[in-house]
């Protein structure tokens, strides 16, 4: 673990460990920012590769910039795009390729083909007035070859490396007071293959950035989190740098991966799981590092035992739902597949992780 430290960014002070929910093409699901504030989110997660599509570059601008067209005045990380490419090219080959200039790709429901460069994403995610960028990566499964791997960590180090002169260059360009830029994350491929990630850890290193990322598929074929990878990785990277476990948002990851060291935490499963049904709970009064697995608990607004029943999701939860409704209301809701359902479930999910990592927090002060 980590002593209780902050991010500052231009005019933002993030205290750590923070949770980001996925806003991927700019907002997340069901809420708006004033509903984001309620439940004591500082940052967001937004994705440079879907936002450059959705709604487009120009929109953005036009718009006034990510910040402005939110709403949202926190803290706006954007990645890359690099896990898309895994997630979409890796698993299916027409939807693009990947090449050493970097990821092309067609658009859905485009014949048109864009050439994702390492140089592009770093200048759109500049123009969109993010805070901390991502560079772009070549990301892979844990279970890939070694050869794989090591293309991936080769790539993955020729483009953090145009990144960088891609950054340093729209600084000079833009005549950037240091105190107003953005950060930059760089991002440790390797899969489980020790060399390659201290490799890739090292290469960055060299390369400097003001944080990183744990890169790749966090889970194994069981699901089950790669700790040890995750061990490896944080021991090759100087504990002043924080690190982004990207991709990791169980809860219960999110307690495994900050006793390793990782302070800073994004995913969509809180709020997927909220519109499917499964509201998070807990029946202890605080976490801790210390806490055992096990005290996460589901309750499935879908089944018929909360037709009728007054209690909210979880005693003791702040959030604005387990002030204001019942199970029995979400229940009627939810079978109605009434758009308050989904506003009001999502917000139970983003409190309860809210308060789990000012639990951590406050432990490790």
């Amino acid at each position: 673990m980590i002593p209780p430290r902050s991010l500052q960014v231009r005019d933002k002070k993030i205290e750590m460990p923070v949770y980001m929910p996925d806003a991927t093409y700019g907002y997340v699901r069901s809420l708006i920012s004033q509903d984001l504030r309620k439940v004591g989110l500082p940052a967001l997660m937004m994705n440079a590769f879907h936002l450059m599509q959705k709604p487009g570059s120009t929109t953005i601008q036009a718009l006034g910039g990510l910040h402005k067209m939110a709403d949202w005045q926190g803290l706006i990380m954007t990645d890359s795009g690099g896990f898309q490419a895994y997630s979409l090219i890796r698993q299916n080959s027409r939807y693009g390729s990947l090449t050493g200039k970097g990821i092309l790709f067609r658009p859905e429901n485009s014949n048109r083909k864009i050439n994702l460069t390492p140089e592009k994403s770093i200048q759109l995610q500049f123009g969109y007035g993010s805070d901390v960028l991502i560079c772009l990566d070549d990301c892979t499964h844990i279970n890939s070859s070694y050869e794989e791997q090591r293309l991936s960590v080769e790539r993955t180090i020729d483009w953090a490396k145009r990144a960088k002169q891609a950054y340093l260059q729209q600084l000079a360009s833009r005549n950037t007071n240091p105190q107003e830029r953005p950060l930059i994350f760089g991002v440790i491929q390797g899969g489980a293959e020790p060399d390659l990630r201290k490799k890739c850890a090292e290469a960055l290193l060299e390369i400097g950035f003001d944080g990183f990322g744990f890169g790749g598929w966090p889970l194994d074929d069981d699901s089950n989190l790669i700790t040890e990878v995750l061990e490896l990785v944080r021991s090759y990277v100087p504990i002043e740098f924080p690190i982004h476990a990207l991709g990791i948002g169980h809860p219960e990851s999110i307690v495994t991966a900050f006793n390793i060291g990782y302070e800073m935490f994004d995913s969509a499963f809180p709020t997927r799981d909220a519109r499917h049904a499964r509201l998070y709970t807990r029946e202890i009064d605080r976490i801790t590092p210390d806490t055992p697995p096990g005290w996460l608990k589901f309750k499935y607004i879908n089944t018929e035992t909360y037709f009728r029943d007054p209690n909210p999701i979880e005693a003791g939860c702040d959030c604005p739902t387990c002030q204001q409704y019942s199970l029995g209301y979400l229940y009627h809701l939810y079978r109605m597949r009434d758009a308050a359902y989904f506003r009001l479930a999502t917000m139970h999910n983003l409190r309860f992780m809210t308060r789990l990592i000012e639990d951590l927090r406050s432990a490790n002060a």
